[in-house]
């Protein structure tokens, strides 16, 4: 969810009033303690509590489907996972996250109420750091809606319906709350059962085993996987497979052109009802699909798909693979007790040697475990006579054998899987086991009574329960004592986990969304150091993924905070410097998101932030220059700046300037004062900290850290160099300070007491403490110019910065709550905006007023506002702005926010 997570739900129609939730209760059997937090809907109507960083949900008849995509989504499809129907209406939700012991996190009352049959094409869409704000689009689908996936990316979303429809979602102008559909395809008639984009052939795998190794390389490393389809060169083709209720399957790829090719086939020469079905993927690029007809005594069949494409066409062929019959269905004391196959899912969307299924009566269920294997095929002895060729070399067939299998359950109502491609050997299980790292591990069973479970996803053994049914139950008493309701209890319908398995997300029989808050050790007591260790190594998977680390923060602790940065910037700093410079503004960012979580660190959230901007207008303005002689030498202009500004160490800047060659910072003067208002910038932000010097021993000031950052300083001090380079060429383009003097040279003076202060701390030389005469001079700062304010991004108003450890949140859709916050942030200067205060374009530097009339967007990380659209044309900032078209400095996604707000 790049940055940022969508995730998506599906509400119910007439849902009734809000639940409390529950205290943390103990998992009978294990004595572990499962703790859970739920945003909360108080009123009548659909409620939803959200997970991710960006969430969809669609109202529609229809069963749930598969998660697979970064960040958060929603799937609805024709019927819940019970086959039951919900008050004359079906339901599901899914989620997905760009890319447990549990507990409440909250739920919202659902958006307005309307009409049936437009809530069974609406999808809503939701930022989780905002969830009060929704987005509801009308898919114009002309059925319920049935299936909804995201992609990898979490930027596009598919949707597809009971009339065979599937639309391809896409952000307009890159904004999370704003989507168009340009594409799709059509089985006309044909209800969409499953649904998937085609595997883009990247997997990286985790190693619980290697998590103390000192390399990213050998903790996660690249699992050779195939694509579905590849384009001229190895790329990954894009496109989607769907499944109908018929047994056809249908493919669709898109070109790059824009042009959508489509192709349907039957699964095989016989067709047959496919009521349930999935679709995983074959490290070899084939397809896998699973479907039953939802009877017991049925097999469950599977079909290899292998797509190609021939003359400018989709082509499909098709493959039965060997099937299997449940094996509670063919002892004769309980196969009349388990009519129907409720539930069907391959164990990950890239194993597809390993399925879940789920048998279920009007009152209980049996969940087994399968896995498809390689076995030798007994030959008789007269044919090894015949064929001597045939015993030396035994024949090899595949075969479903049964990995386990529960005792009988209460009813299951809904099935979570885990994505994080951990490792399944026997090593890893042993080590998670000796470590008590459980992500990754566990997969979530919801049943009748309310309870959810987390259950190992190979033995089925019960880790930790969660129980969220209305009437309150004592924590020693033991769960088959509890007294049953004359109604029913209030459960799950659909569930999904985060991609690290840290958060869950579910939606109820009343409709309401909750989020549960799954601890990593799966409710054990842990020592802190462990504790802080899973926390990093999931940090560090995140980091290097792309990934969303939000359901990580879920865990951290304000006391945890100081420790994560730290480990996680000395495990950074042993890394190769290549893989440093990728990951160079990533670090920064969760740096970022981990210091806004403890009051005694949040100032440092505006440093990552202004280290970041300070990075981007580095190589923003660098870039520009252009060599005097098209055949250059083996450096950029760039880098010789970069180069004589360190080995030259004298204070004057007129003399560092002279080893330039000046021709190759030549610039069109539109150019030049289009740049103003970011050179503007970089000198306030230079006095800035210069004048807060003297300050140095309080941590709690913004820029602190910057006063030790040889390389930030080494950066501002080139940038110095540039500036005054250019205000020789255009004067007007140089930054504007108010001094006491007409005849005072500011950028001179600021140069010379920056390059002081580099010299005792730069990477190059022994650091010192600043000496007392340059202490004195930055003293006399105030009285020579005047001190600017900056403009540091104001407190975000973010939602997991604001939970509180063990207090559950309610929350309503269209409302904006009044989130609790950091006592120690209210009271720091330039943190908080005073009613009327002007507003700011945070990545133009431009004031927009205190009631901005542009259209602006909001970063759903970080909080950054800046302008929809450009209010200068020119080349340089054209360049600048196409950095942050798609996502915020942060990596955060956009999201477009109201004009009177922004």
């Amino acid at each position: 969810m790049s940055a940022g997570t969508p995730l998506m739900y599906a509400n119910y129609p007439g849902s009734g009033a809000g639940q409390e939730p529950l205290p943390s209760q103990k998992s009978p059997g294990s004595g572990r303690a499962a703790r859970a937090t739920r945003w909360s809907g108080e009123d009548g109507g659909a409620r939803a509590g959200a997970l991710g960083r960006v969430q969809a949900t669609a109202r529609s008849s229809g069963r749930t489907g598969r998660f697979g995509g970064r960040w958060a989504g929603a799937r609805a499809a024709c019927r819940p996972p019970d086959g039951t129907w919900c008050r004359g209406e079906r339901a599901a939700g899914k989620a997905a996250t760009r890319g447990p012991g549990a507990g409440p996190v909250g739920s919202e009352d659902g958006p307005g109420e309307q009409g049936v049959l437009d809530l069974t094409r609406m999808i809503h869409i939701l930022d989780t750091e905002h969830p009060w704000d929704v987005h509801s689009i009308n898919s114009e689908h002309s059925e319920a809606i049935t299936c909804l996936e995201w992609d990898q990316s979490g930027s596009r979303l598919l949707s597809a319906d009971a009339d065979g429809q599937i639309k391809c979602w896409s952000m307009a102008d890159h904004l999370a709350n704003s989507w168009e559909s340009h594409v799709g395809s059509l089985v006309e008639g044909d209800p969409i059962v499953a649904l998937s984009w085609l595997h883009n052939g990247v997997k990286l795998a985790l190693h619980v085993e290697k998590s103390g190794a000192s390399s990213f390389g050998e903790k996660f490393s690249r699992v050779k996987f195939s694509p579905s389809l590849t384009l001229f060169g190895g790329k990954p083709m894009e496109g989607w497979i769907a499944v109908t209720v018929s047994g056809l399957v249908t493919v669709s790829l898109l070109k790059p052109s824009g042009q959508v090719l489509t192709s349907t086939e039957s699964l095989c020469r016989l067709r047959g009802r496919a009521a349930l079905a999935d679709i995983a993927f074959t490290g070899g690029g084939n397809i896998v699909v699973a479907t039953a007809d939802g009877s017991s005594a049925s097999p469950v069949q599977f079909y290899k798909v292998c797509v190609s494409v021939v003359s400018e066409k989709c082509r499909i062929d098709t493959e039965i693979l060997p099937s299997l019959f449940m094996r509670c269905t063919t002892d004769l004391n309980r196969r009349d007790r388990l009519p129907a196959i409720t539930h069907l899912k391959f164990l990950a969307r890239d194993m597809s040697e390993q399925v879940l299924l789920c048998a279920s009566s009007q009152t209980s269920s049996v969940v087994e475990c399968w896995s498809l294997r390689k076995e030798g095929l007994p030959v008789n002895n007269i044919f090894q006579q015949l064929s001597p060729a045939v015993g030396d070399k035994q024949p090899m067939i595949l075969k479903w054998r049964i990995l386990s299998a529960t005792n009988d359950l209460d009813r299951v109502s809904a099935v979570a899987l885990p994505k994080l491609p951990i490792s399944l050997t026997n090593t890893d299980l042993k080590v998670a086991s000796d470590t008590q790292f459980y992500p990754g591990l566990g997969l979530a069973l919801a049943f009748h009574d309310g309870s959810v479970h987390i259950v190992h996803r190979l033995s089925l053994q019960t880790m930790a329960v969660f129980y969220s049914s209305a009437a309150p139950r004592s924590v020693d008493e033991p769960a088959i004592k509890r007294p049953r309701t004359t109604g029913p209890a209030i459960h799950f319908k659909a569930m999904q986990l985060s991609w690290t398995s840290l958060a869950l997300v579910g939606i109820d029989s009343h409709g309401r969304l909750s989020m549960l808050r799954i601890s990593p050790s799966m409710g054990h007591s842990l020592d802190v150091g462990l504790a802080l260790r899973h926390l990093l190594f999931l940090l560090e998977y995140c980091m290097v993924t792309g990934y969303d680390w939000w359901d990580i923060l879920l865990h951290v602790q304000p006391g945890m905070v100081q420790s994560l940065v730290e480990k996680l910037h000395e495990e950074y700093t042993r890394q190769k410097a290549e893989l440093q410079q990728v990951l160079s503004t990533r670090i920064l960012a969760m740096k970022a998101s981990l210091c806004k979580l403890s009051p005694c660190t949040v100032t440092r959230v505006c440093d990552y932030h202004a280290k970041l901007f300070l990075i981007a207008i580095s190589s923003t303005l660098k870039s520009l220059l252009r060599p005097h002689v098209l055949n250059t030498p083996d450096k950029s202009p760039g880098d010789r700046l970069t180069e004589i500004c360190a080995k030259i160490t004298d204070v004057d800047i007129d003399k560092v300037m002279i080893n330039l060659k000046t021709e190759e910072f030549v610039l069109d003067m539109n150019t030049l004062q289009a740049l103003q208002q970011l050179l503007q910038w970089v000198g306030d932000f230079v006095l800035y900290l210069l004048a807060s010097l003297p300050n140095q021993g309080s941590s709690l000031r913004p820029g602190h850290s910057f006063l030790r950052d040889g390389t930030s300083l080494g950066m501002l001090r080139e940038l110095m160099v540039v500036i005054r380079i250019w205000g020789l060429l255009k004067p007007s383009c140089l930054p504007v300070y108010t001094a006491t003097s007409d005849t005072q040279d500011s950028m001179s003076l600021l140069f010379r007491l920056l390059t002081k202060l580099w010299i005792c701390c730069r990477d190059e030389g022994p650091t010192s403490e600043p000496d007392e005469a340059l202490v004195d001079e930055c003293c006399l700062l105030p009285s020579q110019l005047l001190i600017p304010t900056l403009d540091w991004l104001p407190v975000s108003d973010g939602l997991v910065s604001r939970l509180q450890p063990k207090q559950p949140l309610r929350l309503h859709f269209g409302k904006t709550p009044a989130l609790p916050g950091s006592a120690t942030t209210l009271q720091l200067d330039g943190l908080i905006r005073a009613p009327g205060h002007p507003k700011m374009d945070h990545l133009r530097r431009l004031h927009l007023g205190a009631h901005p009339t542009e259209e602006c967007k909001a970063c759903t990380r970080c909080g950054c506002v800046t302008m929809l659209k450009s209010p200068n044309k020119t080349t340089a900032v054209k360049q600048w702005e196409q950095r942050w078209i798609k996502n915020c400095l942060c990596g955060g996604l956009w999201r477009r926010v109201p004009l009177s707000c922004p």
